[in-house]
């Protein structure tokens, strides 16, 4: 038996550092361990709970790693896990071996034999445990107390590591995967190609194309429906960070209490339902592109925090005193006037000015000519495929009526009417390898025209018609709010809490929209 001492205790400290993997750090430890003790099998095995699982074995047969160890069926085992120091059982010891029949040296059950276990803790907690067998009876008794204590930090030590790498491992992969979803998810929502030839998509692709290869903040402006989330996407292709990831993150879909959360994390138990710490969009998005759709929609709260980011790089998780530095590109798009949201107090003038160092303005459809019939057969072509239809084609007055439409819902609009249009017109035609979409099938003409034959006061055009009448709904639905939640405040003595219930709805988020029609609380309430 050789004594641990410096020299050997370095040789193990550095066939340890030179593992790779749990595996071959496991094994060097057991070897290292049987050149201080000459033994038949040394065993590490994890504790759990009520069992102990083998991580490396040597000298016992292979199917050992298979096997968990119930401490209710291996009193020795028990009796090593409720132990504090080493235990070195009698060589006549009546209690069963587990290793009975596994040892590689002998055949059969074990004769009287040593048999020793450690302990070991880490943080006062056991982590594992350490067994050591010899056929040669009493082979452990003169092995000294400091030897054996070294061992077992050893061992300790080891296994803390490899399930603490374990730990970090797990998460960099959970955090790979979400990434590589999210990217996925951004990169594919929406159609994949600006599609059209007309000066104004001409221009927008050349402002794309510019700014694509710097690291300049785009701001996406444009009416809902024209897709600004597209031109973000391909910024982010174009760009030096394409192999990096692109994260996405719709601002008016988070709640006012999660947004700071959701876009730069939080640690455990920062707040009720922080059941574990979280990475939050800026760390996912780190060396790549963040979209972030709908920035008008963040709290003012948060807009402070995001303009650190953009000054910065710095991100402060909910819970956490120290700051992270993270290196993203941010894309923002927005359906509202930032500028007139900063006069009116909504939108930081700071964050504003940062945001748009590159402002890019999506044109509306009905500023690009005859690109509704590129987009049409675009649409036409991924419809086909969805409905399992060879070929699906316009007749020429659906092209016509296209032509002529305003699309107030833009692009958007123009999807959804190709996609009813080709749903129509394959049920109510026989199976075919051809299906051609006729003006019976499209509903936005029938709605306009309808409403124009029935109002004989109104002497306008479709276009104006449909105006009209997004601004009747626009105006109802405002006043509709706005009525109910002055009777909500009224009725709870202005407490917006107490208000939020009776609606159903956030309080942060019931604020926000109060603000946003008018609505304020003194004594009384006014609109």
């Amino acid at each position: 038996m050789i004594e641990l001492n410096s020299t050997l205790l370095l040789e193990v400290a550095l066939d340890l550092a030179n593992s790779i993997t749990s595996e071959d750090r496991f094994d060097r430890l057991l070897s290292s361990i049987r050149k201080a003790i000459n033994c038949d099998a040394v065993v590490l095995l994890a504790y759990q709970t009520d069992q102990l699982k083998p991580l490396a074995i040597q000298g016992l047969a292979p199917d050992t790693l298979g096997r968990r160890f119930k401490l209710s069926d291996h009193p020795r085992l028990s009796l090593i896990c409720t132990a504090e120091q080493p235990v070195r059982f009698p060589s006549d010891s009546t209690l069963a071996d587990p290793y009975d029949g596994l040892l590689l040296a002998q055949d059969g059950d074990l004769p009287v034999h040593s048999c020793m276990g450690l302990p070991l803790y880490s943080d006062e907690q056991l982590m594992g445990v350490l067994t050591l067998d010899s056929l040669q009876p009493n082979a452990f008794s003169n092995i000294p107390e400091r030897t054996l204590q070294l061992i077992s930090a050893l061992s300790a030590a080891t296994l803390k590591t490899a399930i603490q790498l374990k730990v970090l491992e797990q998460r960099a992969q959970q955090a790979q995967d979400l990434v590589q979803e999210l990217t996925h998810e951004a990169l594919t929502r929406d159609g994949g190609e600006l599609i059209g030839k007309s000066p104004s998509m001409l221009a927008l692709k050349s402002d794309i194309q510019l700014v694509a290869g710097s690291d300049y903040t785009v701001l996406v402006m444009g009416k809902t429906g024209v897709g600004k989330e597209l031109v973000a996407r391909t910024v982010h292709q174009l760009s030096n960070r394409r192999e990096q990831p692109l994260v996405y993150l719709n601002c008016a879909s988070i709640p006012e209490t999660l947004a700071e959360s959701e876009l730069f994390g939080h640690t455990k138990g920062a707040f009720s339902g922080a059941e574990k710490e979280r990475p939050g969009k800026f760390k996912l998005a780190d060396c790549g592109t963040i979209f972030l759709d709908e920035v008008g929609e963040l709290p003012l709260s948060v807009q402070s925090k995001l303009l650190r980011v953009l000054q910065s790089g710095e991100i402060q998780p909910v819970g956490k005193d120290r700051v992270n530095i993270v290196n993203v590109r941010i894309v923002a798009a927005t359906n509202r006037d930032l500028a007139e949201e900063v006069k009116l107090g909504r939108f930081r003038a700071d964050l504003y000015h940062r945001l748009s160092v590159y402002p890019i303005r999506v044109p509306e459809l009905k500023d690009r000519e005859d690109d509704v019939l590129l987009l049409a057969g675009y649409f036409l072509e991924v419809t086909a495929r969805k409905l399992g239809i060879r070929q699906l084609k316009m007749r020429p007055e659906v092209q016509e009526a296209l032509l002529e439409y305003s699309w107030p819902g833009n692009v958007r609009e123009l999807e959804h009417v190709i996609s009813r249009a080709s749903l129509k017109a394959s049920r109510n035609t026989e199976q075919q390898d051809i299906i051609s979409i006729t003006p019976e099938d499209l509903d936005f003409e029938r709605t306009v025209s309808t409403d124009a034959e029935h109002d004989n006061s109104l002497n306008t055009d479709n276009n104006n018609i449909v105006s009209l009448v997004q601004q009747g709904l626009k105006s109802m639905t405002e006043a509709f709010q706005k009525k109910h939640i002055t009777d909500a405040l009224n009725n709870n003595n202005g407490n917006w809490t107490q208000a939020a219930k009776q609606l159903d709805m956030d309080r942060a988020n019931l604020a926000r929209l109060a603000k946003r029609l008018g609505i304020i609380v003194e004594k009384n309430i006014k609109q």
